[in-house]
């Protein structure tokens, strides 16, 4: 493991460390979800060029939904973020803009949460607005 993959995986160890802390170790399975489904349909378009989906539906029990909430609204924002540098790190490409949505749901399974992708259609880069950073 090259000196800059040890650091990588050493911020992200400290990164889940901090979320299990503050979050009860629900947002790092959440996180670990969206990453396993974004590995899961990853397609090799080209020699060098790996596409993923761009939209992931999180729907989370109601229960799950309620405390997240409740302890603030960033969870979707920090998913998304978290899904991209997961992205970066593998050398993925969106098939366009990336979108995280999350829904509160009395039929979740497991009762915790179910994670799904796709591809959304008829979506321009020009109705976003541009990032700032």
């Amino acid at each position: 493991m090259g000196a800059i993959s040890a650091l990588e995986k050493a911020l992200e160890n400290r990164w889940e460390a901090l979320w299990a802390r503050a979050f009860d170790k629900e947002p790092v399975e959440l996180l670990d979800a969206l990453c396993t489904e974004c590995d899961s349909n990853a397609v090799v378009c080209a020699e060098g060029r790996v596409m993923v989906p761009n939209a992931y539906d999180v729907a989370l029990a109601e229960t799950v939904h309620d405390e997240l909430a409740r302890r603030g609204g960033r969870v979707g924002q920090t998913l998304t973020d978290s899904l991209i540098r997961h992205a970066e790190r593998r050398g993925y490409e969106w098939a366009g803009p990336l979108a995280v949505h999350i829904t509160r749901s009395s039929d979740v399974p497991n009762g915790r949460y179910r994670v799904a992708s796709g591809v959304m259609r008829h979506v321009s880069a020009e109705g976003f607005p541009q990032a700032s950073g």
